[in-house]
């Protein structure tokens, strides 16, 4: 199979926490490659959350420097019950 040519920056998400029991098996500390193309195995309720976020971190978009680094984003998935935390960040190669 072919190799894509990589669009942008890398985006990878590392989960930072998980309250209760995350039903897709997330734990704490798994690292995930995300893109606009690759879910890299996130549970699709969380991908579908941080979604926009991938691309805008992929594509070159950014906080404002004051509210701390532009190139990372902590986000949590919706299911508050079992809540997992994941962090976004852009990786500048």
């Amino acid at each position: 199979m072919e190799e894509k040519k990589r669009l942008g920056y890398r985006v990878v998400g590392t989960i930072k926490g998980v309250k209760g029991e995350c039903n897709a098996g997330h734990k704490a500390g798994d690292r995930i490659e995300l893109s606009a193309h690759q879910t890299g195995g996130l549970c699709g309720f969380l991908y579908h959350d941080v979604f926009p976020y991938v691309l805008m971190l992929q594509f070159g978009g950014g906080f404002p420097a004051e509210w701390g680094d532009p190139d990372v984003v902590n986000l949590e998935c919706m299911d508050k019950t079992n809540l997992v935390a994941i962090e976004l960040r852009r990786v500048r190669e």
